[in-house]
């Protein structure tokens, strides 16, 4: 089994794996489940987050970790996206892919004999909806019936977002400029999952009794070209204290890190009371072992 798409595993699956994810925090145990056993980490993009709860992940799981940028392999020379995981399906026993082209995720995996974990693509980046699903859980308690209000880019994490609500029950609403709407066919899919999902261009439209308030970078990896412009695009995109007052009073604010202080959240706001984003960034840790138990064992 892959892990592409949030969507891969059903919502029993994901609940499943949350359940264990949470089971693994509260114990704080090493294991040697995974004992003997090598996950390859091929990303083209940098990493803070991913790069180091994978690593640490296999280390407590008793497996290890190989870190191959995309200029340290073949790959850079033009050995193609197939041969490379032929070859290294006889290596290691998983590959985690941070690539820039979600295709390129798809491409490596229609020829890998190992399971292979989209850790963040153009489209998607599931493995952090996952931990962002485990925090909601141990915040919230439940996932069916909760307003997600989703403030800025339609980015990939927004559109993995999308899907984790439509799976597990949560309604959506995202605020976005026009022109930086989620994917088309994100939103479809999520609708024939039975997702609730509306688009607004208010920011207080989506954060209207919101159980969940979440933002992320106005400018991704990628962008950087377009950073001025999408600057002045997003300016009342914000999570502040104001759109707070708009949402529940037990709300929750989300960030997938890391944030710029001042812009699509202010300071007060993510070091706030109703903030758990440094928690929502620790579950990544524990969610992603139990992803690769799930996987690689």
């Amino acid at each position: 089994m892959n892990f592409i798409s949030i969507a891969d595993f059903s919502k029993e699956g994901l609940i499943s794996l949350v359940r264990n994810a949470l089971e693994m925090k509260k114990s704080r145990k090493r294991s040697e489940i995974l004992g003997g056993k090598t996950l390859a980490l091929i990303f083209e993009k940098p990493s803070t987050r991913t790069r180091v709860s994978f690593e640490v992940a296999m280390r407590h799981l008793g497996g290890g970790a190989v870190y191959l940028s995309s200029s340290e392999l073949q790959l850079g020379r033009g050995e193609s996206l197939k041969d490379t995981a032929r070859v290294l399906s006889g290596y290691v026993d998983g590959v985690a892919m941070r690539v820039y082209r979600h295709e390129s995720v798809v491409e490596f995996a229609s020829s890998s004999s190992v399971p292979v974990i989209n850790a963040l693509s153009d489209i998607e980046h599931p493995c952090q909806s996952l931990g962002d699903l485990m925090t909601i859980v141990e915040s919230k308690g439940k996932t069916k019936g909760l307003r997600f209000a989703w403030i800025g880019d339609g980015n990939n994490v927004c559109n993995s977002s999308i899907l984790t609500c439509a799976l597990t029950g949560m309604e959506i609403a995202v605020a976005c400029p026009k022109g930086y709407e989620p994917d088309d066919s994100i939103i479809r899919r999520a609708k024939k999952l039975g997702g609730k999902v509306s688009i607004v261009n208010e920011p207080k439209d989506a954060a209207k009794d919101a159980d969940i308030l979440y933002t992320d970078v106005w400018v991704s990896m990628g962008a950087e070209k377009e950073a001025m412009k999408r600057e002045a695009d997003f300016r009342d995109f914000q999570i502040n204290r104001k759109l707070l007052e708009v949402a529940k009073k037990d709300a929750i604010v989300m960030h997938c890190l890391p944030a710029h202080r001042g812009k699509e959240i202010t300071y007060d706001v993510l070091d706030g009371k109703n903030s758990v984003v440094f928690q929502q960034a620790e579950n990544r840790l524990h969610s992603q072992k139990a992803l690769l138990v799930k996987l690689m064992k």
